[in-house]
């Protein structure tokens, strides 16, 4: 029987996705703790790099570069526009505070030291040692196309569903007849 490595004596690599991983916590709770709408994306664009990060770290590079040109490079984007042409104010808003920071503060931190519980819990023994190549391109794709096409298909009818949607709820020169 093979003894599995100890989180007690951590190799480079994990404290390598340890630091990325409190880089991408801290960001997303300054995502959604900052007052100021431009901030918060752009905080986001930091969670979403150490995120990418991370992929790397465990040798999912093809995910990573997704990770970088799907999320930072198009969502982002795409919220940043969606201020701007919304014309939503950009700078402090007393408007957007409901007074509820101490109940949500509480609800975060419990639902937070419960998963945290049933991860470690769940996870304590299993140990997965790092392969190269194993986020390749083609991995990654013989997997999805073997295993998983069937969510696959439904997200792509949902998405094309929600881009219909979208299409006639802006245009405003469709209007129903009677």
């Amino acid at each position: 029987m093979t003894d599995a490595p100890s989180y007690l004596s951590p190799t480079g690599q994990e404290i390598v996705f340890l630091l990325l991983g409190a880089v991408a916590v801290g960001a997303a709770l300054l995502v959604v703790t900052t007052r100021q709408l431009v901030h918060a994306a752009l905080w986001l664009v930091v969670t979403f790099g150490a995120l990418a990060g991370c992929y790397l770290v465990l040798t999912a590079e093809f995910v990573a570069w997704v990770q970088v040109l799907i999320y930072v490079g198009a969502i982002v984007v795409l919220l940043l526009f969606g201020i701007m042409l919304t014309r939503a104010p950009i700078g402090r808003s007393a408007d957007l505070d409901s007074g509820n920071r101490p109940a949500a503060a509480l609800v975060a931190l419990a639902t937070a030291a419960v998963l945290v519980t049933v991860v470690v819990d769940g996870f304590r023994t299993a140990y997965a040692p790092l392969r190269a190549g194993g986020g390749s391109a083609g991995e990654i794709g013989s997997s999805v196309f073997r295993n998983w096409v069937l969510p696959f298909e439904a997200l792509s009818v949902l998405l094309l569903a929600a881009l219909i949607g979208a299409i006639v709820l802006s245009r405003t020169d469709i209007r129903g007849r009677g």
